[in-house]
């Protein structure tokens, strides 16, 4: 194991972020729910302001752990065609699947933010956090979502993820910090002590922390 748990992963990802620390528009969004535990730890010792952004996995049918796609809270769709053609999957499904996370995201913001506005990233300096990364589809529709709303930087910052994987994000940012790029890779979880379920409480309690300190 690297990490005894999300908490200890997002204090050495801070430490490496330290450069960031009172840039008066930094911003640092964590991708829900593991990611905001990471991104929690990243902001508090950062001294910035911490939200979400919410995208989720496309699964296959039949094995919802392989993402065949990935949608963010602003509607970014991506799909990987190759492998909807390879598996069989339908056009059917793909729409179903789509609208079903888009909903769950609207129901995930309404859970985390009630009925705030999302935060304004243009000419900020974004920070994206997560636990992780495995494939790379999730977190490459948040990266297009974010720079379509044209921050000045964008920085990514996982603990974990497969070294191909981390390299092809790595072009899609201006800066990638992650602490392990292991040629093989099984899962995010294996690299975690522990490695629970973070719940929306926990979620809802981190933000509430970080907006009750007006970073």
């Amino acid at each position: 194991m690297l990490f005894q748990d999300r908490r200890e992963a997002g204090k050495a990802l801070a430490a490496r972020l330290a450069s960031f620390k009172g840039r008066p528009s930094l911003i640092v969004l964590g991708i829900p729910r593991g990611g905001v535990v990471v991104g929690h730890e990243i902001a508090q010792a950062l001294g910035a302001p911490l939200d979400v952004y919410i995208t989720r996995k496309i699964g296959a049918p039949h094995n919802p752990e392989l993402a065949i796609g990935a949608v963010a809270s602003d509607g970014t769709l991506l799909i990987d065609h190759h492998l909807v053609r390879r598996l069989g999957v339908s056009q059917d499904y793909v729409d179903e699947e789509s609208e079903r996370q888009k909903q769950e995201i609207g129901r995930r913001l309404a859970e985390y933010r009630g009925e705030g506005p999302g935060p304004e990233l243009t000419d900020k300096v974004v920070i994206l956090a997560d636990d992780g990364v495995a494939t790379g589809a999730t977190t490459l529709v948040t990266i297009q979502a974010i720079k379509s709303q044209q921050p000045t930087e964008l920085i990514l910052a996982v603990p974990v993820g497969p070294r191909d994987s981390i390299e092809t994000l790595r072009q899609e940012v201006d800066q990638l910090v992650c602490l392990h790029a292991p040629e093989i890779f099984w899962a995010v979880g294996a690299f975690y002590n522990v490695f629970d379920q973070t719940t929306d409480d926990e979620v809802k309690a981190l933000l509430k922390i970080n907006r009750d300190q007006g970073t």
